[in-house]
């Protein structure tokens, strides 16, 4: 059998919460890398900028590393994880504090060659 070669990138410790970016990814994941960039491009949400950068790196790696054609990739994988969480305080009444979360994510897209 022919093994299905797949390029991948990934953004590591990206500082937004892993659930903004995981709607984009189930935007965008089967579809064509084009149009994924399209759609991307024209969504107003705070994942879509990130995930343009992994996606052209993605991109990139399929041309220069596996010699795929950039006109027939298509989005195989996309998931987001959840990175380290920094912890910060926020002072409230009678000398308490409250914990802020500030979120990070692990981004990686795949993409391989539409048969």
């Amino acid at each position: 059998m022919d093994e299905k070669k797949i390029a991948r990138a990934e953004h590591k410790y990206a500082r937004i919460s892993p659930r903004k970016v995981e709607i984009v990814c189930n935007m965008i994941r089967g579809k064509n890398a084009k149009v994924a960039m399209a759609l991307m491009e024209n969504t107003p949400k705070a994942g879509c900028e990130l995930m343009i950068k992994v996606l052209k790196s993605a991109m990139a790696n399929a041309e220069n590393n596996f010699e795929m054609d950039p006109e027939k990739l298509y989005v195989c994988e996309t998931y987001a994880g959840a990175g380290p969480i920094l912890k910060r305080g926020q002072p409230r009444a009678q000398g308490r504090m409250y914990r802020i979360n500030k979120r990070t994510s692990h981004i990686m897209i795949a993409v391989a060659e539409k048969e």
